[in-house]
């Protein structure tokens, strides 16, 4: 319907709105898609651009075609006879035509203010209206699933979290800035509701994930009967090092280094790589309860880097997130 209307105005109208809005168009998609880094839009971005250039090359051959000189049509002269006197010479055809032809400037001018407002609507309508999306990326949110069945070991488990529940509570706005890296965003994030390693699956063990570009967080809860106390002598016979005890919120705790694993999986087929050691990682464990009667939260931070966050960072965001996290009855 739109194409149809267009279709009906006046050539020099018509030519330089498909211009103007063309040029519009272009303009900004390409802008967009610069910003966003999308290239699918880069290339309609583009297909307007070259549908202007056609445009501007019609309007252009046919300003041409209007200044040629128009060669003056052959007229045979009137035969007169001496009795009657001479008449005015009829103008030519040509040049009436002219004066009832509108002028074409005139048009396009008219045509370019008319559809400015259309051009910066276009523009500057994102900027002037109030959004709430002012370019910048949107943080990552946890991917509800209430109709997720969950193990048999969360029905035996009075109150386990859910790896919904403990996403959501992870996921703070402030996580970022807990970190140390408050400019940054969550790109990635996720919880599940699993079960231990080596425990046929009767151990509740929901994690979730907070991916930024620097830090990577996750925080675990494991309702088994291990202490704090006893997870502290594991820990003199395993690998772990830097190993420091102390209390966060009234609650015994443990910190301690250890290295992630780096899995390699083949998508195409065959064999995928060995298991090999991964960037090292710092990990504080909370006992569930003051009483240490067993079970406790795991808060694990590493980077691809190398790098990890001081102490005090891990301190901070078991003193903000814990208290978000459902307790279990007994």
């Amino acid at each position: 319907m739109l194409g149809f209307l267009v279709r009906l105005l006046p050539f020099w109208v018509r030519e330089p709105l498909l211009i103007l809005v063309g040029s519009v168009f272009s303009v900004r998609i390409m802008y967009l898609a610069h910003r966003d880094g999308e290239w699918v839009a880069a290339a309609i971005g583009l297909v307007f651009l070259v549908f202007t250039a056609v445009r501007v090359h019609t309007v252009a051959r046919a300003l041409r075609a209007r200044r040629a000189p128009v060669p003056a049509a052959a007229v045979a002269p009137a035969p007169q006879t001496p009795l009657t006197p001479p008449t005015t010479p009829a103008a030519p055809a040509v040049a009436v035509a002219a004066q009832k032809e509108p002028n074409a400037w005139g048009q396009a001018v008219a045509a370019v203010a008319v559809f400015a407002a259309l051009g910066a609507a276009l523009w500057l309508g994102p900027h002037l209206l109030p959004s709430d999306d002012d370019g910048a990326p949107r943080p990552a949110s946890c991917a509800g699933g209430e109709d997720e069945e969950l193990p048999g070991a969360y029905r035996r488990t009075p109150r386990a979290v859910t790896g919904d529940e403990l996403c959501n509570a992870l996921n703070r706005p402030d996580l970022a800035q807990l970190l140390g890296t408050p400019t940054e965003t969550a790109t990635a994030v996720s919880g599940t509701s699993g079960t231990a390693p080596l425990t046929d699956g009767k151990v509740a063990q929901p994690e979730a994930e907070v991916r930024f570009d620097t830090y990577t967080v996750n925080v675990s809860v494991t309702y088994n009967e291990l202490s704090i106390a006893q997870y502290v002598k594991l820990m003199e016979y395993g690998e772990e090092t830097d190993v420091k005890t102390l209390s966060v919120l009234g609650r015994p705790a443990v910190l301690a280094s250890d290295h992630t694993m780096k899995i390699e999986i083949n998508f195409g087929g065959g064999s995928g790589g060995p298991v090999e050691q991964g960037p090292p990682a710092r990990t504080l464990s909370v006992a569930l309860d003051a009483k240490d009667r067993g079970g406790y939260y795991d808060i694990t931070v590493w980077s691809t880097s190398g790098a990890l966050p001081d102490d005090g960072a891990l301190l901070d965001i078991a003193e903000k997130v814990l208290p978000t996290i459902p307790e279990r009855t007994v």
